[in-house]
């Protein structure tokens, strides 16, 4: 018996990465879990990694998956991710909102293009697929929405860092709305006991994306493997929703407080 036996999952940016070490975690709990993302050819992009490959990891150690190409920018994609969920695997108890594109300049050089992209799909994607999630959340009786942030949404010390006055503004403002876009739905699901939180890694993650823009190293001993973050997801995902919703929660402290071993 897995914590998530009978449960279906909505995982974003699941190519790589958070996202495929939450989903395929999520699998082996026994969920049957939707893998979405832009990605299904190798090589299309300048990152590594696929649906189709995290799907494939899944299926080949036993569990149940589904590789959704979504665009997290289009709303039509967005409601197609739903609703190919819902035909293929059953109605959606779990959705973890993921997907990042993330650019890293000064306000002054950011263009408007990258601005709304970044906006696009940090925030309004998990904003469009929560509302579209919810009426089955709220017809099963129970649900979890987990949305993953960043120690970024946190307010640069002053003198700042070379990461902070390198160019982190845009990225901060859109964790800082996925947190407080979190607390509040929250506020607003607790009646129909449905979670909902933000996640962060304690320490940076040495993903694709994160070595892509130097944030850190392959052999970092300060970083934080993604197992962690999964680990505290599944955590999130799993529990009583009335006692864990409404939190910002960090990997390592989350996982000391509920007494769970970090992989």
């Amino acid at each position: 018996m897995g914590l998530l036996d009978g449960k279906v999952a909505i995982v974003t940016g699941a190519s790589r990465g958070i996202g495929a070490a939450i989903a395929i975690r999520f699998a082996a709990e026994g969920a049957a879990v939707a893998v979405a993302a832009r990605t299904t050819d190798e090589g299309a992009g300048p990152l590594p990694g696929t649906i189709g490959q995290t799907v494939d990891t899944i299926v080949h150690s036993g569990g149940n998956a589904l590789a959704v190409r979504t665009d997290l920018s289009s709303q039509a994609d967005l409601a197609q991710l739903v609703a190919q969920t819902r035909r293929q695997l059953g109605p959606p108890d779990i959705l973890v909102n993921n997907a990042a594109v993330s650019y890293f300049s000064r306000v002054e050089d950011f263009t408007a293009k990258r601005y709304a992209l970044m906006f696009a799909v940090q925030v309004e994607a998990s904003f469009e697929l929560a509302r579209l999630v919810l009426p089955d959340m709220r017809q099963a009786g129970a649900g979890w929405i987990l949305n993953i942030s960043s120690i970024a949404a946190r307010h640069p010390a002053m003198p700042p860092t070379g990461f902070a006055g390198r160019g982190g503004t845009v990225y901060g403002m859109c964790k800082a709305a996925i947190e407080r876009f979190s607390t509040g739905l929250a506020a607003e699901l607790y009646a129909d006991n449905i979670a909902v939180n933000a996640l962060s890694p304690t320490r940076v993650v040495p993903t694709p994306g994160t070595l892509f823009h130097h944030l850190t190293t392959a052999d970092d001993p300060n970083s934080e493997p993604p197992a962690v973050l999964a680990e505290a997801a599944l955590a999130l995902c799993s529990g009583d929703p009335h006692a864990l919703t409404g939190r910002i929660a960090y990997s390592q402290e989350l996982l000391a407080e509920l007494g769970v071993p970090i992989p």
